[in-house]
């Protein structure tokens, strides 16, 4: 499980060293798992099977994902009462960008269903 604790970290580590240096405007720990993704479709093919350690070091973070929606519940709390005054301007551009990713997202599905057609 340890060795499982450092690939994840080695992979944080390659995407903080890449987002520091080519100064992309990515978030480091997205660019450590599309590495990450990158390693183990190259190892193993098609299908990226984890290696036993890493598989074990990831289903012991997930045991505990829930607790980090423990912060954002406090900071809703926290700004409640500013979150009552401005609803409305939160509300808009969430509900927007919402229905914007569904509509993205069924095009890019509808597009790359098409092309399996074909094959």
């Amino acid at each position: 499980m340890l060795i499982g604790f450092l690939q994840l970290l080695a992979f944080l580590l390659a995407g903080e060293a890449i987002v520091f240096i080519a100064a992309i405007p990515l978030p480091a720990p997205v660019v450590g798992m599309a590495l990450l993704l990158g390693w183990l479709l190259w190892r193993s093919g098609k299908t990226p099977k984890p290696p036993e350690s890493l598989e074990q070091a990831t289903q012991g973070i997930l045991q505990f994902l829930s607790l980090l929606f423990v912060p954002a519940g406090v900071g809703i709390i926290l700004h409640l009462e500013r979150l009552q005054r401005e609803w409305a301007a939160i509300l808009g551009p969430v509900l927007f960008g919402t229905l914007i990713s569904i509509g993205l997202t069924a095009l890019l599905l509808n597009r790359l269903a098409a092309g399996k057609k074909h094959d």
